[in-house]
């Protein structure tokens, strides 16, 4: 029975060698590409939160601020789909949402750990909603510290530049 279990076990282990990131990768890919898309069919509302982004993206224009998270939130998620260049992507990703955070998701006014933690929440009842960004932060974290994995462009290339 030890000896079955510990099979099953190692095959376990060596298919998520292979594919364990790819759940992550489509997740974040679909989430990122859709706000992107959003954004690329709508108009801008940065101007209207312009005064609320962290440093230094507070002295950006906010049409510029605009376009790079557009453009980052639809090629970054495509690299994500290849994994190619995936922790840059995901770093790039990160960066995008702790500005969304800091600037959209963040409680305007809170003076308790209770009232920041009420901002835990997907809908806004005047305490931020930071719970789905801040999923998306820890999604990104092991793409950003492990990379792809196997099943992916980065991989592969890197195998072949290392054996060819």
């Amino acid at each position: 029975m030890t000896t079955l279990i510990n099979r099953t076990l190692a095959r376990i282990d060596n298919t998520g060698n292979w594919s364990a990131d790819l759940p992550l990768r489509l997740f974040l890919a679909w989430e990122f590409f859709e706000s992107g898309l959003e954004k690329f069919n709508g108009n801008n509302w940065f101007v209207d939160l312009q005064a609320n982004f962290p440093f230094p993206f507070n002295m950006l224009p906010a049409e510029f601020n605009w376009q790079v998270s557009m453009w980052a939130e639809l090629i970054c998620p495509l690299l994500l789909l290849l994994g190619f260049g995936t922790r840059l992507a995901s770093v790039v990703l990160a960066v995008v949402t702790v500005v969304a955070i800091a600037s959209v998701h963040w409680p305007a006014h809170w003076s308790s750990l209770t009232e920041l933690a009420q901002g835990y929440t997907i809908t806004d009842r005047g305490f931020g909603n930071f719970k789905l960004p801040l999923i998306y932060l820890v999604a990104l974290l092991p793409l950003i510290l492990k990379g792809s994995g196997r099943l992916s462009l980065d991989y592969w290339l890197t195998r072949r530049w290392q054996h060819g």
